[in-house]
């Protein structure tokens, strides 16, 4: 029985977050989390473009609250909204801006969508970014267009828990157009990075340094003073044999 209240309980999650993100296209909606509260249930939706989910007085989150209240039975939802400061690093943003780009302009001007949107992620900053493209674009048979540029990894602990990555789809009069984003966010380590650290030197000031130059300078002489006397020493006593 705990068991399957778990899984009802994820599946029930999961049908909000579809929810809120298909309701609030256009608002650049990238996450939406539940968190449960003795008060009722608290949803943090984290967007691009917040001013379109609270609406004129708030009348769109409202209407979204109570959505939410019939549809999920949901005690009493809290909505709190996060703004997203570096959209450029967010792929579910950056997905659904190529969607609605394809969905607008259709699919003459992929190209210049995807590779926009790839200048715009690595001026924000990333490391690297790939876009895939799949579907009849631009021709009538389906074919797959990939747009990359930087580091980026493919697989592993690291491509599982560090790659960003987001799924839009397209609805284009010639069929649906898949779209999927991998960004490499900025300042990650890797497991494979290595780095050498350059041991600290401490700068002396000018009037100690001279002073140990000039004791160097003298220890140097005095040693050339006793190989000289060492030298005229066993000169001399060839000269008396």
């Amino acid at each position: 029985m705990i068991e399957r209240d778990f899984v009802n309980r994820k599946k029930k999650e999961f049908q909000i977050q579809e929810y809120i993100k298909n309701s609030l296209r256009g608002a650049g909606v990238s996450d939406s989390k539940i968190q449960r509260t003795p008060l009722g249930e608290k949803i943090v939706i984290t967007a691009s473009r917040p001013g379109l989910i609270i609406g004129g007085g708030g009348s769109n989150i409202k209407k979204l609250t109570a959505e939410l209240k019939r549809k999920f039975d949901l005690d009493n939802p809290q909505i709190e909204i996060n703004e997203i400061k570096n959209q450029g690093l967010v792929a579910a943003i950056v997905a659904e801006r190529i969607a609605t780009a394809l969905e607008k302009y259709g699919t003459m001007r992929f190209k210049g969508v995807g590779h926009k949107a790839m200048s715009d992620a690595l001026n924000a900053g990333a490391k690297g970014i790939e876009i895939l493209i799949s579907g009849k674009i631009p021709s009538a048979r389906a074919r797959t267009w990939r747009f990359y540029q930087g580091y980026i990894k493919k697989c592993g602990h690291a491509a599982v828990t560090i790659v960003d990555t987001a799924y839009e789809v397209a609805n284009l009069k010639s069929g649906v157009v898949g779209v999927k984003v991998s960004i490499m966010p900025p300042n990650v380590k890797l497991p494979d990075h290595i780095e050498l650290r350059v041991p600290e030197v401490e700068e002396l000031p000018e009037k100690e340094s001279k002073k140990v130059e000039e004791e160097i300078i003298e220890k140097v002489k005095e040693e050339k003073k006793e190989k000289k006397e060492e030298t005229s020493k066993v000169e001399n006593k060839k000269d008396e044999n």
